[in-house]
């Protein structure tokens, strides 16, 4: 041990004692030597020779002593250190280089790691599962369950502990001066028992809470409980008043539980079976899987539990099935595939960075081939010259990770401000140890990835030819051209796929927000108010609140008119069953269509044309035989003949609804969506059964300037009617389209900076290209070759790596728009427009790298570069 701490610190100490041991040994064979026969001067050459040379025994010992490692270590960092300072433009080049490529990548894995890894704050998370019914014929009939339907199972499951059922939305809590819009849940008692989350304070919800007319409660988050009651535990036993109930507070459920979405105020659903059918599917559901109990297992068993209901109840079985999938892939089913996509492009991304600073040291490797000669042959080793080059590439990994992490970290807010909606607490996108350990291996990877080819190239090469060719310039052996370029059509291939990615992405995009919505959505303001039922118990009231809130709004300077409906446009989600008149069809084969409610003048707000008939009046209040329906419904279902007076009856067969009557056709519109392909509609008008509560403001001018006048007309005629949602039309197509717009922006970025570094590693390539060739240049110029042949030359071999890297690219590409169909809207993967654009990006960006070289080749000075020689 003693001599292990002599050996590390006393290092001068060490190399004395073997300096005296070698040079003994070099005294024992010369002497040997000399006693046959030899002079001194022979003998001692001999012995060094027998030896292999002291100062290589010498410097193998110091190699194989591991103090002497830490010290070379050190030594070789701080070698490394100097000769980066020393070409400042190289290193900063290439650090700027990694740090795009690792800053780019550890962005996109923060984004893949607050949805696909960080874990749910939920115990034993891989038994929860959220379940759906779903309908075999419409694949846009998905995602809840009906109440009757989860009654049932619940009660007959045996792999599942328990199921929850919930609803999702803001709930108005009173507060003293107004009331206040909060995102809540109304659920079942199984939620907090499928979650197995304990609150903090009190209890969760339990069956006796969820039965019908069973006293009000509430589940409040730790977060409602800081804001409204300062933390203080007496808060258990107060109550949360809303606009129709008090609610009395049972429990506090911990920081950070706010399930779903967002909520912050739980309250039990308290639905009465015998006052439900087996037709509305309006509840979300979530279940625990029995220990030991598979996802595919519990799938046979829900199905099979699903189709022994539908057997029972022949009347209602429309054919749906059933399905359980982890919570987490529900939770990111809209994500998972495009960040996925994302991970591609940046990878990528990576591997052109990682090519680019592999090419930089290529060329550098090649300026210090006669150093690195003179080295090997003072006695350094392969092993030892690869050491050094290995520190020097890990130094620029290391700064191009900080600067990656940087630009991570600085780049994450940024990126969020690009959503125009709050996400779901569970999203969390910062930059954690997870990402930071994440960026260390990249950054270790692209480093040696980016420095393996240099340090091969540099210490493998012919000494003699090496240091012969040390002081007459450079020059370069096949093999290492061909890596060079083999380097640079990398970088022009994955540009070329990045190029068309983004190009599919940003058309599908383009024609996602510039498509025909049917209706004009300039100057429409939409606002969504909630009044209390005790203060409007009966649909007469309800009505004169409507009929006097679009008066007053309309009255308004800048106001040109006002209607009311159940939902905004673009976010209608209200659909029902329905049966023409003398085609009945069994319930399995009905079909689903947008059902809105809507109020006189609608149509003339949304300027929605009216094509055939009339629209609504006051007088059809309360006349539930009337309807409206689109030019698409109308075609489908009347095709060769007039729509006008026939009619149509919703819910099941059974369902005694009274006929409608059509009374006019309007234009088709988008009311689902933006993706939704189907524009089938029935609008009906307003009744004391269905009061619509989301009033649209066409105004003359910016609407939003309207919205505190709006506010004030509202609450000065009801303080207790709360107005939330307060939104543009266009607003609404942002945030709609939003999911499009981020990931069309992010693949954007990412194209451009993966041009960037292909230009710069293209231009290098061709600079070098032409500064290895001067000489050659300069002898055609002197026998009399043309400028027009010196560009030739040149250019010819910058165009063909431009080629094959175009069709390597394009074979790439075909891969990645494939990942990104799903993404797209109505582009097809090989839309020609992206395809050609990417071309002719690559080969202007390209045209534009090759102009300098090129400009130097044939200004050449044939006396100087020969002189030179």
């Amino acid at each position: 041990m003693i001599r292990w701490i002599q050996r590390l610190f006393s290092p001068r100490a060490v190399d004395r004692q073997l300096g005296a041991e070698l040079r003994f040994h070099l005294d024992q064979q010369a002497g040997d030597f000399m006693a046959q026969g030899m002079n001194r001067e022979e003998a001692y050459r001999r012995a060094a020779i027998a030896m292999g040379g002291l100062e290589q025994v010498r410097q193998r010992c110091r190699d194989r002593r591991w103090e002497n490692y830490l010290e070379g270590l050190s030594s070789d960092f701080q070698l490394a250190l100097r000769r980066l300072l020393k070409e400042p433009r190289f290193s900063i080049l290439a650090v700027a280089a990694l740090g795009l490529g690792i800053g780019s990548t550890t962005l996109v894995f923060s984004l893949a790691n607050g949805l696909l890894l960080r874990p749910l704050p939920y115990p034993h998370l891989d038994r929860v599962v959220a379940v759906d019914e779903y309908s075999p014929t419409d694949v846009n009939e998905k995602g809840t369950v009906n109440f009757l339907n989860y009654v049932d199972l619940r009660a007959r499951t045996r792999l599942l502990s328990d199921i929850g059922i919930y609803d999702e939305g803001n709930i108005d809590v009173l507060g003293r001066d107004s009331a206040e819009s909060i995102p809540g849940a109304i659920t079942t008692q199984g939620v907090f028992s499928v979650l197995a989350v304990a609150p903090l304070l009190g209890r969760t919800l339990n069956h006796d809470d969820c039965l019908p007319n069973a006293p009000l409660v509430a589940v409040i988050s730790q977060e409602f409980w800081q804001q409204h009651y300062g933390g203080d535990p007496s808060a258990l036993g107060q109550y949360v008043e809303t606009e129709d109930h008090r609610f009395r507070i049972i429990g506090v459920m911990p920081a950070g539980f706010h399930f779903p979405g967002r909520a912050e105020l739980w309250l039990p659903l308290q639905t009465d079976p015998a006052h439900a059918n087996r037709t509305d599917y309006n509840r979300n559901a979530i279940a625990r899987l029995k220990p030991g109990v598979s996802v595919a297992a519990a799938n046979a068993e829900l199905e099979s539990l699903l189709q022994e209901i539908h057997r029972e109840n022949p009347v209602s079985n429309n054919n749906w099935h059933i399905r359980a999938v982890s919570l987490r892939r529900a939770l990111t089913a809209d994500y998972s595939r495009a960040v996925m996509s994302l991970l591609v492009a940046v990878a990528f991304l990576l591997l052109i960075a990682c090519a680019n600073v592999s090419y930089l040291l290529l060329v550098r490797a090649s300026a210090r081939a006669s150093e690195m000669a003179v080295r090997a042959a003072i006695g350094a080793s392969r092993r030892r010259l690869m050491r050094q080059l290995g520190t020097e590439s890990l130094m620029l990994g290391a700064a191009g990770c900080a600067l990656g992490v940087l630009l991570a970290y600085l780049g994450t807010p940024a990126l969020l401000s690009l959503i125009p909606i709050e996400l779901p607490s569970w999203m969390n996108f910062s930059v954690d140890v997870r990402v930071l350990f994440f960026a260390l291996g990249i950054a270790l990877l692209t480093a040696l990835g980016a420095g393996l080819a240099p340090m091969l190239s540099s210490t493998g090469g012919d000494l003699t030819l090496a240091l012969r060719e040390g002081g007459r310039g450079q020059s370069s052996s096949r093999g290492q051209k061909t890596l060079r370029r083999t380097l640079i059509v990398v970088e022009l291939a994955l540009s070329m796929v990045l190029l068309v990615g983004a190009g599919v992405m940003v058309h599908s995009f383009r024609d996602l927000i510039s498509q025909n919505l049917g209706y004009n959505s300039q100057n429409l303001l939409s606002l969504h108010i909630n009044y209390p039922d005790r203060s409007y118990p009966d649909g007469s009231k309800a009505r004169a609140l409507v009929v006097e809130l679009t008066e007053k709004m309309a009255a308004l300077p800048g106001v040109i008119s006002v209607a009311a409906m159940t939902e905004p446009p673009l976010e209608s989600s209200w659909t029902r069953i329905f049966t023409i008149e003398g085609r009945p069809l069994p319930l399995k084969d009905m079909k689903f269509v947008t059902h809105i409610v809507i109020t006189p003048g609608y149509f003339r707000t949304l300027q929605l044309p009216l094509l055939q008939g009339r629209d609504f009046s006051e007088a059809d209040y309360d006349a539930p035989n009337v309807l409206i329906v689109s030019q698409s419904f109308a075609a489908r279902h009347w095709p060769h003949e007039s729509a006008i007076g026939k009619r149509v009856r919703f819910g099941p067969p059974w369902n005694q609804e009274p006929w409608h009557t059509v009374i006019g056709v309007v234009a088709d519109s988008k009311m689902r969506g933006l993706q939704q392909a189907e524009t089938a509609a029935v609008y009906l008008p307003y009744s004391s059964e269905v009061t619509p509560a989301t009033f649209l403001v066409r105004a003359s001018a910016d609407p939003l300037q309207l919205a505190p006048a709006l506010r004030t007309l509202i609450t000065g005629i009801d303080r207790s009617i709360s107005v939330s949602r307060v939104l543009t039309l266009e607003q609404i197509r942002e945030r709609a389209s939003w999911r499009q717009r981020f990931f069309s922006v992010l693949m954007t970025c990412f194209t451009g900076i993966a041009l960037i570094l292909a230009a710069v590693g293209f231009y290098a390539m061709l600079s070098y290209s032409v500064f290895l060739q001067r000489q050659e240049i300069a002898v055609r110029i002197a026998l009399g070759a043309s400028y027009s042949s010196v560009l030739r030359l040149v250019m010819s071999e910058g165009l063909r790596l431009v080629g094959i890297g175009r069709a390597a690219g394009a074979v790439l590409a075909t891969g990645l728009t494939r990942l990104l169909q799903s993404q797209i809207f109505e582009v097809s993967p090989m839309d020609p427009l992206a395809w050609i654009a990417a071309v002719l990006v690559l080969i202007v960006v390209a045209g534009l790298a090759m102009f300098d070289p090129v400009r130097k080749a044939i200004r050449v000075d044939p006396v100087v570069a020969l002189r030179e020689q």
